[in-house]
């Protein structure tokens, strides 16, 4: 296994610089964040350090080189919108993104994306099977094409307001995951694993690395606290933020020895990339980067 991190909260910091400050601390991968120019905003998105809309050859190469130069490889290009929103214009819009990711991908030899399926929050799960049906056979019939893979992260990204009540991601269970592996049956689409969103949604975080072994294509490191006297109070109808929050691996609830062994068990030799959404660490890019070098650390008990 590689250990990097998802380039999102280096947000101010230009590509040479990411590549340079991973390289500098012995990491060996970075999933890049590619929203297109002006992009969302929200928190942890809306940052580019690869143009994926205008990427020409030239500069692939030039990119391709700076990280062969550095040892440092990119394990995929990352974009997380809500491809099957309610609004058709936006939704048109992260579909048209999307596509270009996966050019990008190619062009650049990293032959892989990592996004989200996404979810009608008005919709229960059976009409958003019928939306996934709607939406994603051509996207996933694209990526065959070019032999790019696609792996969807298990955030339910149900935080907010405006993301109620159900979210803006379908893949969030191994149930789900079950369902529309049926509607979309094949091997260039499967999970970028994040264990954390498991631990509030109280699911084994363990078990479904063995049932879908074959289908894990990258792997996110962030960990999660449960406030048990929050959840007590709140209870698990709550906004999840009421009871839990975001912290750097070894600082929430995740067992990442028995995570980590888990994924030796399956022979699982892919990137595995450090996710940076804890608060604590959110006062300056300073402090993005220390979180980054803090968690390596740790996880380098784990992951050498």
């Amino acid at each position: 296994m590689k250990l990097g991190f998802i380039t999102a909260i280096c947000d101010g910091m230009t590509f040479e610089e990411v590549v340079d400050f991973a390289a500098e601390n012995g990491l060996e991968c970075l999933e890049v964040a590619c929203w297109p120019q002006g992009g969302a905003r929200r928190r942890y998105a809306g940052v580019s350090h690869i143009d994926a809309a205008n990427l020409t050859v030239e500069k692939a190469a030039y990119i391709k080189e700076y990280c062969k130069g550095k040892g440092v490889e990119i394990s995929s290009l990352a974009y997380y919108p809500n491809t099957m929103d309610p609004d058709l214009k936006k939704r048109a819009a992260y579909i048209e993104h999307l596509y270009k990711l996966i050019d990008a991908s190619v062009i650049l030899e990293v032959n892989m994306i990592t996004t989200f399926v996404g979810r009608d929050p008005k919709k229960n799960v059976e009409e958003n099977l019928e939306l996934v049906r709607e939406v994603w056979p051509p996207i996933v019939t694209y990526a065959e094409e070019k032999g790019v893979k696609i792996g969807i992260e298990n955030c339910p990204m149900l935080f907010t307001s405006d993301e109620w009540p159900g979210g803006q991601n379908l893949m969030t269970t191994p149930a789900n995951w079950r369902k529309i592996f049926e509607i979309i049956d094949s091997p260039n689409f499967g999970i970028n694993y994040d264990p954390s969103h498991f631990v509030w949604q109280q699911i084994d975080y363990i078990k479904p690395l063995y049932e879908f072994r074959d289908k894990i294509f990258h792997v996110h490191y962030k960990d999660i606290k449960v406030y048990q006297d929050k959840l007590a109070d709140v209870g698990v109808m709550a906004a999840p933020l009421e009871y839990m929050s975001p912290k750097l691996p070894g600082l929430g609830d995740v067992n990442w020895g028995n995570y980590v062994s888990a994924l030796t068990d399956i022979g699982y030799q892919g990137y595995t990339c450090i996710e940076v959404e804890d608060k604590a660490f959110e006062a300056s890019l300073e402090d993005a980067k220390k979180a980054v070098i803090l968690s390596a650390r740790y996880l380098r008990n784990y992951v050498i």
